[in-house]
């Protein structure tokens, strides 16, 4: 939201209050709290009929401080709060002197003018990272007696930002507006299902706004040298995140609000839906999952979506006696298959649901302000909206969702929790204004606290498409209603790599396109894309997404990039866990990977999955790849060439491949199965080692399905000879020494040449292993 006229000058009817003068710093414990006057004071006269604003200054944990500012701090709020897992015990050091005072918390701290204007500047080490001077922070009126407090961080020369949630507008988001407020807007507009108040900087730091409603940021898009941003009311909460890189500072943002759970192995493989408006019965479904067993294609999803019930009574949990007169019996033959099974929910009742009724009489729904129940006829007749502030309510959603379990569902796809009304009364007294975009909290985590509690930690997982902050402790996020064309593939992606940049460490979309029916084209490129994402479903509006029905080639390529996916799933699997331990994403933005080189800060067509392989999705009916490539000797995947990076890379491919690159130093895991995505991965594991320069390393770990490191693996390169060091190793493997073809001795193993390199093959319980070269 703007507020000024041109830089000098407020916008007519606006007043801004700036913190001008510094009257008094106050120590208590470990927090600082500053009193500013928002006019000069030159006598004592002056401090009469003005205003004050506060400025407090804590940390709730190493690297990362809380700024508040507060202008009025009688009115009292609501809620709801982002949940912070924060810790009042972190050691904090206070220093000062005659002009400023400075507090620090691990290694990043916060400098503080004490004396004449205001000012404040935020290091880490000795980095500068951003500031704010007296004309940043801001209260502001309007002359309709609206409320908004602001403040705007210094935006420096070359600075890019990143992330505020999964947004399809440019991946950059100096320039551009945006407002935290969850929209079902699709994928082609400056909407988001997934607000995230949150931004990451090219400089090495992140902001995150700790308010659940509406934040506007204006990102160089107001003042072009300052990230502003604003929310309604007397106060203004935020956090400077530091860190050594840009993953140490995701790190720090997630330990702050939630690591992102581990999905179970076997969401990893593909899946594949009944779609949304297209007719089917269980005959249907059998038709496509015996086709897909016909012809080779592994499958290890299946989803049902909405008209799995009946119509105008979701959600009401129940079959649709019709089309699946027996849906225990088919569920169980749908596993005896070898699939899990997913069905679509929301958390919306139709007033033709039973369940309306009953929600109604509990008190179970949202109210209006006059106490009836909040209902319109957008989506559902006469939908109501589960309240689940009432912990009644919650407890009554979630025993629906434990019969479905009991019955052999799998998982969820939680749909929707965007379209919140605000103008509302929730059972505990939340503000409902807060709560439009924090709803989507509280509906996906009782999903995913009922999956826990019935399959297990590690077992449970949702597919979701709203979040906002804290949402990446409940994965599975899928980028919501796309098209079947090149520009909506690209600006699904566009999507995913700035949420990944927001915390979430799993990301889906729908293959091909949700709106209308792709042309064979653009299903067989989106299928290689798809495949080379965290999750990978089949899915759309109005047609199946089955290959065949696109063209035979179109089976072909799905066959060869499931089966590609579930090899890599060794890799694949400690890249996951590495999420959740780290807070980063599994597809990632080149930049956060390469933040010293300037050409990968506006990089969004191409992603590193995981830490060793770079892909680049095709965009056009061509074959067309143009990409970029890091410094280094990296790896052709599919043709094993040696691609020397630092430059561009021109390429044209057929469908059965695109450029997918493993970084130099490398130790790729490859597993011996490529038929599901869920198996032993050291049984059988080949390990390939990739362009391993003089004195470096490359290790790589496997683990069990249940996320229980068994192997490790190390490499070391010194003096024209490689060592290899083996933890934990029980059953057969193999080493690959790609590109390589002659050694001069090897030491704990048997080899042979191979059209990839010299293979490897370790004598029974040999923990070390050495090759000259």
């Amino acid at each position: 939201m703007k507020f000024s006229n041109g830089y000098w000058m407020a916008k007519e009817g606006y007043t801004v209050l700036n913190p001008i003068d510094v009257r008094d710093v106050e120590q208590k414990g470990s927090s600082l709290t500053v009193y500013t006057a928002a006019r000069r004071i030159q006598r004592k006269g002056d401090t009469l009929n003005g205003a004050m604003l506060t400025c407090e200054f804590s940390t709730p944990m190493p690297d990362v401080i809380r700024v508040r500012w507060t202008h009025h701090a009688g009115k009292r709020s609501n809620g709801p709060a982002f949940e912070l897992f924060d810790n009042p015990q972190t050691p904090v050091s206070i220093a000062e002197s005659s002009d400023h005072v400075t507090m620090k918390s691990g290694h990043l701290s916060v400098k503080i003018n004490k004396k004449d204007t205001w000012g404040t500047e935020f290091f880490f080490e000795d980095k500068r990272l951003t500031g704010s001077n007296s004309k940043g922070a801001g209260h502001i009126t309007t002359d309709n007696k609206e409320v908004y407090f602001r403040e705007q961080l210094e935006l420096g020369v070359g600075e890019h930002i990143y992330g505020l949630g999964e947004r399809f507008t440019p991946f950059v988001k100096n320039g551009q507006t945006v407002d935290i407020w969850n929209e079902d807007g699709g994928t082609s507009s400056e909407q988001a299902y997934k607000n995230v108040p949150f931004y990451l900087s090219s400089k090495g730091y992140g902001v995150f706004v700790n308010h659940s409603e509406h934040v506007s940021f204006e990102v160089g898009s107001e003042v072009v040298s300052k990230v502003q941003f604003s929310v309604p009311g007397e106060s203004v909460e935020y956090f400077i995140v530091g860190g050594h890189t840009l993953k140490d500072v995701l790190n720090n943002y997630t330990k702050l609000t939630g690591k992102p759970a581990l999905p179970p192995a076997w969401s990893f493989g593909l899946w594949l839906t009944t779609s949304f408006t297209t007719d089917y019965d269980e005959a249907t479904v059998n038709s496509f999952i015996d086709g897909m067993i016909e012809r080779d294609l592994p499958l290890h999803v299946f989803h049902f979506d909405c008209f799995w019930m009946k119509e105008y009574q979701w959600t009401n949990f129940e079959w649709d006696a019709d089309m699946f007169p027996d849906p225990v019996g088919m569920l169980k033959r749908l596993k005896d298959k070898g699939l899990k099974i997913c069905v679509w929910i929301n958390s919306y009742i139709g007033q033709k649901s039973p369940l309306f009724q009953e929600g109604m009489e509990n008190g179970y729904l949202v109210k209006t302000l006059e106490d009836d129940v909040w209902q319109w006829d957008l989506w559902q007749a006469g939908m109501g909206l589960v309240d689940f502030t009432n912990p009644e309510a919650t407890e009554w959603y979630k025993g629906h969702l434990r019969r479905l379990i009991d019955m052999g569902v799998d998982c969820f796809k939680t749909d929707f929790g965007e379209r919140i009304p605000t103008d509302v009364k929730y059972y505990d007294g939340s503000d409902p204004y807060k709560m439009h975009n924090y709803y989507t909290f509280l509906y996906n985590k009782a999903v995913f606290e009922v999956l826990e509690e019935k399959l297990g930690k590690n077992e449970a997982m949702l597919f979701a498409r709203s979040a906002t902050a804290g949402g990446q402790q409940f994965p599975v996020h899928w980028g919501g209603d796309c098209s079947a064309n090149y520009d909506s593939m690209a600006e699904s992606l566009r999507g995913g790599l700035s949420l990944g940049l927001s915390g979430f460490g799993f990301w889906s979309h729908d293959i091909s396109g949700f709106e209308r029916t792709a042309p064979p084209d653009i299903y067989k490129r989106w299928v290689a894309f798809g495949l080379l994402s965290s999750h990978s479903r089949l899915h759309g509006n109005e047609s199946y997404r089955v290959p065949w029905l696109f063209d035979e080639e179109a089976v072909d390529v799905l066959r060869h990039f499931t089966k590609l996916k579930s090899t890599l799933m060794p890799y694949l699997f400690e890249s996951a866990i590495q999420s959740t331990e780290l807070g980063i994403p599994m597809m990632r933005a080149m930049v956060l990977d390469f933040p010293g080189d300037p050409s990968t800060h506006y990089l969004d067509t191409q992603y590193m999955l995981g830490d060793n392989l770079l892909v680049a999705p095709i965009f056009n009916d061509r074959g067309h790849a143009m990409y970029y490539v890091p410094e280094g000797r990296w790896t052709d995947f599919f043709g094993g060439q040696v691609i020397e990076g630092g430059k561009w890379q021109e390429e044209t491919h057929g469908y059965m491949t695109l450029p997918l690159l493993v970084k130099p130093n490398s130790l790729l895991a490859i597993g011996a199965n490529d038929q599901k995505p869920d198996y032993d991965y050291a049984d059988g594991v080949s390990l390939h080692l990739f362009e391993l320069q003089e004195g470096a390393s490359a290790s790589t770990s496997l683990y069990s399905l249940q996320g229980e490191l068994q192997v490790t693996v190390k490499a070391i390169r010194r003096n024209e000879e490689v060592r290899f060091f083996i933890q934990g190793a029980t059953k057969p493997y193999t080493l690959v020494l790609r590109g390589i073809h002659e050694v001069t001795a090897v030491e704990g193993a048997a080899w042979n040449d191979s059209p990839s390199g010299i293979v490897l093959t370790p004598e029974p319980g040999e923990s070390r292993l050495a090759v000259r070269l």
